[in-house]
């Protein structure tokens, strides 16, 4: 029996590399830590909200990885001479990743308050109709 997948339907043409996206999203992580919003701002615009207290612009690192947006937090080590009796603040470091679709551009990041806002762009794309050539004879 084979295994029949979204990419295998013979309709769905060249969409194989829809289903690696399906499982790379599934494979990344369901952590909680920093919660997030997504919201869309217009027809093509977008912003991702993270909550980073804590952390300084120079903790944070942005990248868009093989169309995947990456957010990276890592702050520098606490004072060795500070005495904590009770630490609730989290201070690790995290990874959060968000597949962008094709056109989906990174507009910029900025930091207030706490809140890290990465905006978000989809390019619309024009419109092509492309009329094919229909040759006589042999095909080659």
């Amino acid at each position: 029996m084979t295994k029949l997948t979204l990419a295998s339907h013979p309709y769905l043409l060249g969409f194989d590399q829809l289903e690696r996206l399906v499982e790379r999203t599934a494979k990344s992580g369901n952590e909680g830590y920093p919660p997030y919003n997504i919201e869309q701002r217009g027809e093509n615009a977008y912003r991702i909200t993270l909550a980073v207290a804590g952390f300084a612009e120079e903790d944070l690192a942005i990248t868009v990885e093989d169309r995947q947006l990456v957010i990276r937090g890592k702050q520098a080590p606490a004072d060795e001479d500070r005495i904590f009796l009770h630490r609730g603040i989290a201070t690790r470091q995290f990874q959060r990743s968000f597949v962008l679709a094709d056109g989906v551009e990174v507009a910029g990041a900025a930091m207030e308050h706490g809140l890290l806002h990465v905006d978000l762009n989809r390019a619309v794309p024009d419109s092509v109709v492309q009329t094919i050539k229909i040759e006589t004879g042999g095909a080659s």
